[in-house]
């Protein structure tokens, strides 16, 4: 009796390759010949901050201080709008003849309103734009990327980069002396 051989699981496509490396100079060095041998889609982990690196990897994100900065008008404007309604249109009390709107009382609250909406804005912006919560990654299917949070330094090249090529990717990545080099799977 013969049995027939189970199929082969189809290979999971790769999401990209990941480089290990000893020091931050290290990777500092790669991340900027990476950069420059035109490679874009470039994610860098780290379990402490690295000076240069956003220079390196020529980052200039700045949608988070735009969103403190909309986050702290919008609290200036609630804050200043509640006072004003309040005193001037919902409940005016003329006590002693001082005017309704009187912008020097108001300024205490008016200053704790724009920092806590900057702070809102700061914490729930960094979350959606870092794609957080992010319960899976498929970086996390690298074995060696567990000590990313303790001491190893890694640079992934994503494959949805136009210069991806698996192979010349790869072996890139191996000329610039890492520990390691892993294919990161979907």
């Amino acid at each position: 009796m013969s049995e027939t051989p189970k199929p082969r699981p189809a290979p999971e496509a790769p999401y990209g390759v990941m480089a290990e490396f000893a020091t931050p100079a290290e990777l500092l060095r790669a991340a900027g010949r990476l950069r420059a041998r035109g490679y874009r889609n470039i994610e860098a982990y780290s379990p402490f901050p690295i000076h240069d690196l956003f220079e390196a990897m020529h980052i200039r994100d700045k949608r988070v201080s735009l969103l403190v900065l909309l986050g702290g008008l919008t609290g200036m404007l609630t804050g200043l709008g509640l006072q004003i309604w309040v005193s001037a249109v919902a409940y005016p009390l003329n006590i002693a003849g001082r005017p309704y709107i009187s912008w020097p009382m108001f300024i205490p609250v008016t200053f704790e309103l724009t920092i806590l909406f900057a702070a809102f804005a700061a914490v729930f912006g960094m979350f959606a734009l870092n794609g957080l919560p992010m319960p899976y990654h498929p970086v996390f299917n690298v074995p060696r990327f567990a000590l990313a949070s303790r001491n190893r330094l890694f640079l992934c090249i994503e494959a949805k980069d136009a210069k991806f090529d698996l192979e010349r990717t790869r072996a890139f990545l191996e000329t610039l002396d890492p520990r390691e080099v892993t294919t990161a799977a979907e």
